[in-house]
């Protein structure tokens, strides 16, 4: 996911069709409706708030990007590219099989078998509030950085260059401090043990993964140095 800003090009070129935008959603529709299936209960209160957050924060990035910045949507689409790491297609698989796992996971632990204990609703308050702080951080990420690509790699041929305004001022990787709110925030809400420990699991792999892409950014990317001079933590904030 590199740094960087472009101006928005709408052009037709650049646009999603809308077939592939409505096979997306009906994509991410899958991951609510396996939660609430394999709990075992499709009345399942904590369930549907998390299924309701994860589809409105999904369908808001959708729409925004297609009207917005559809060279950045198509960006999001690509699954390879021929100058993405070589290293980064392994990392890309981890973090995919870990998402899942996570997604089976929880209402497993949760629900089903209750293999945790039930958590307090203070803890669920907490967990819904960093849902909502990794809504905020997803989104303007996708505002503030045309070049969020979901691979590691430089964006020549969209002249890449390096942002720090926005959230890029207070940390370096804020979809990334998003996605490790995601991962800890959830499994809170839902009342999952193991959900909170394979979070962990995905913070570690994310942390590689920055490690990685800052070699890269920094010996390829134009400014980046610099950047880091300026932003001093990469994922979270006082922290690391």
């Amino acid at each position: 996911m590199a740094t960087g800003k472009m101006n928005t090009e709408k052009t037709n070129s650049s646009r999603t069709s809308l077939p592939k935008i409505i096979l997306t959603v009906f994509y991410l529709l899958l991951f609510p409706v396996m939660i609430l299936l394999l709990s075992g209960d499709w009345f399942w209160p904590e369930g549907w708030i998390f299924s309701s957050w994860f589809m409105l924060l999904c369908i808001t990035c959708i729409i925004y990007l297609y009207r917005y910045n559809p060279a950045l949507l198509a960006e999001r689409y690509k699954t390879k590219a021929d100058n993405q790491a070589g290293w980064d297609r392994y990392f890309v698989v981890i973090i995919q099989i870990s998402f899942l796992g996570w997604i089976v996971v929880m209402p497993l632990d949760a629900k089903r078998y209750e293999w945790t204990s039930a958590f307090p609703v203070w803890l669920e308050v907490i967990g819904m509030t960093l849902l909502l702080f990794s809504a905020f951080f997803f989104f303007r990420s996708y505002k503030d950085n045309s070049f969020l690509s979901p691979l590691v790699r430089i964006q020549t041929e969209r002249q890449h260059e390096v942002v720090s305004t926005g959230v890029y001022g207070f940390v370096r990787h804020p979809m990334y401090l998003a996605g490790v709110l995601l991962f800890f925030g959830t499994p809170m809400l839902l009342g999952s043990l193991y959900g909170i420990l394979l979070g962990l699991v995905f913070m570690l792999t994310i942390m590689g993964r920055i490690i990685g892409e800052e070699k890269l950014l920094k010996k390829d990317l134009e400014g980046y140095n610099a950047y880091t001079g300026k932003v001093k933590y990469r994922l979270i904030p006082f922290i690391w």
